[in-house]
């Protein structure tokens, strides 16, 4: 495993964490369809979370949460709407897409910034 991916599954499980302490409840991690990857899905009641996980050590460039560009959401849309069909066929649970930006030492104490309904798909 690269020292990347490694990096990425702890900002993964750190973001999984902090979600499940505040309420939600996992359902999967890592889903993968030729359209792309949705970091974690979770449950927040009845709705359905996609969950993008963003991770910086470092924010001089910019915090994490700025790096979900318009073209990262439409990917993530699609890839949503095949989980759906996949998981739910015509029948779709409300949804929403959140994304987690984490910076600073994982190892350490990073700064979680979670935002809801980041974006509509």
């Amino acid at each position: 495993m690269t020292e990347k991916k490694r990096t990425g599954n702890q900002a993964e499980n750190l973001a999984r964490q902090h979600l499940t302490k505040a309420g939600l409840n996992f359902c999967v991690a890592n889903f993968q369809c030729k359209t792309g990857e949705i970091d974690l899905v979770m449950k927040d009641d009845s709705t359905l979370v996609f969950v993008e996980v963003r991770y910086r050590a470092d924010t001089e460039l910019g915090s994490p949460l700025e790096t979900v560009t318009s073209s990262k959401q439409r990917k993530l849309i699609r890839t949503a709407s095949f989980f759906l069909q996949q998981h739910f066929g015509d029948r779709w649970p409300s949804c929403r897409f959140d994304v987690v930006g984490i910076s600073g030492p994982l190892d350490g104490a990073p700064t979680i910034d979670w935002v809801k309904a980041a974006f509509y798909g």
